[in-house]
């Protein structure tokens, strides 16, 4: 009696996990082809760009930042820099203005992080002056063809553009060589892939570009994960986001795990809330409407991470084998080989990503301390979820490493 059921349990765990795997394969599968870029129009781009930064305590890369945006090639009347200084106890803001941003001192409220900074500075900057709108971090060291990569895709009609966010200080360690490892493969099969798909891709809240008029009419949320929840807002709202791989920003990522740990638990805690809050209406509008993107928003809210997949997988497989083994009864082949199969699908998935990007091998290296990874973010996100404690934004420091 007890072998049907224990069987039956660990096939229907089979078939869960092998959809939530196949759904990352789409993904992947969605990311083969990689678009031609846009052609840069010879002629004087006529887009009037705002760029955003807010920083805090920012004061050994804030200028560097604003001089290199300045070089970039586009029309300098056509650019406008707006630093908000928030809640700073150095002299980001004079080292801003020196570099030629227009400051905005943030004193009032809380400093609560980039997201509130963000949200005051949208409704204090004029822009209604500008056609479009850039995010980048303090630290962002952009391409110099960004702004006229972003004027072409408006000009095709986009409304919200995410470009390439990369890490560029892989040397600072073994927790940021495995982040930039990450990011090749999560801008290839979650930002091109969806992209591809006709789907949205990710807010990753850096490098990225909107239509003044939807900052306008929505501004830019607040929260401990504004940016993915800004996301889901946009999805409700019809717009999706469109990846362009050829637009580049360049920052940096925490050295060590120490360093890590309060941002991914913010981060950890943010995704959760907002989950909680959107996931069933874009359930309910995307079955509705037919639209696939918030179907895919909806199932990303939801989906376990690819670190909680691969565990689960490993530890279910061990716990097949154990259970039936104590009771006395035969491990089904057909189960046995079908947990093997997918666990070892699970481990070929980066390898694919970095394949596809032509990573070079230091990102193999890096991504060997993968299953490290995945326990040291599956006890976080378990501490998050278990502890009642009010997570708090921390700010990462930045080196301006070049």
């Amino acid at each position: 009696m007890l072998e049907p059921l224990l069987t039956a349990l660990f096939g229907i765990a089979l078939l869960v996990v092998s959809l939530a795997t196949g759904y990352l394969y789409l993904l992947a599968i969605g990311s083969v082809w990689r678009p031609q870029s846009l052609r840069l129009d010879r002629k004087r781009p006529t887009t009037r760009f705002m760029i955003a930064i807010p920083a805090h305590d920012e004061e050994p890369v804030i200028a560097a930042t604003v001089r290199r945006l300045r070089e970039l090639n586009y029309p300098e009347g056509q650019i406008a820099i707006h630093v908000v200084a928030d809640h700073c106890s150095d002299q980001t803001a004079a080292c801003a203005r020196g570099a030629g941003a227009v400051v905005h001192e943030r004193e009032e409220g809380p400093r609560s992080g980039k997201g509130a900074a963000l949200a005051w500075l949208f409704q204090r900057a004029p822009l209604q002056e500008a056609d479009a709108v850039l995010v980048f971090d303090s630290d962002t060291r952009v391409d110099g063809e960004f702004l006229r990569r972003m004027d072409a895709r408006l000009a095709e009609g986009d409304s919200v553009i995410q470009g390439q966010h990369r890490i560029g200080n892989p040397e600072a360690g073994q927790f940021a060589a495995l982040t930039w490892a990450m990011f090749v493969i999560d801008n290839r099969f979650h930002n091109l892939g969806r992209s591809n798909l006709g789907l949205s891709a990710k807010n990753m809240g850096d490098s990225i570009c909107f239509r003044s008029a939807i900052l306008q009419e929505m501004g830019w949320g607040e929260g401990l994960t504004e940016d993915y929840q800004l996301r889901y807002r946009l999805l409700l709202r019809g717009v999706r986001i469109r990846y362009a791989p050829e637009a580049i920003g360049v920052g940096e990522a925490p050295a060590s795990w120490q360093q890590a740990q309060a941002q991914r638990a913010r981060w950890l805690r943010g995704t959760s809330d907002t989950t909680r809050s959107f996931a069933w209406q874009l359930v309910q509008q995307g079955l509705l409407l037919r639209n696939p993107a918030m179907i895919d928003g909806a199932i990303q809210s939801v989906l376990p991470s690819y670190s909680s997949l691969a565990l689960l997988s490993c530890f279910a497989l061990a716990g097949l084998v154990g259970v039936l083994r104590l009771a006395d009864v035969d491990v089904p082949s057909g189960l046995l080989w079908g947990w093997l199969g997918l666990i070892c699908a699970l481990i070929l998935y980066p390898f694919v990503g970095l394949a596809l990007e032509g990573a070079p091998l230091m990102a193999y290296r890096a991504i060997l301390v993968g299953p490290f990874y995945m326990l040291w973010r599956t006890w976080l996100a378990i501490k998050v979820r278990l502890s009642r404690s009010q997570i708090t934004w921390v700010r990462t420091t930045h080196t301006g490493q070049e």
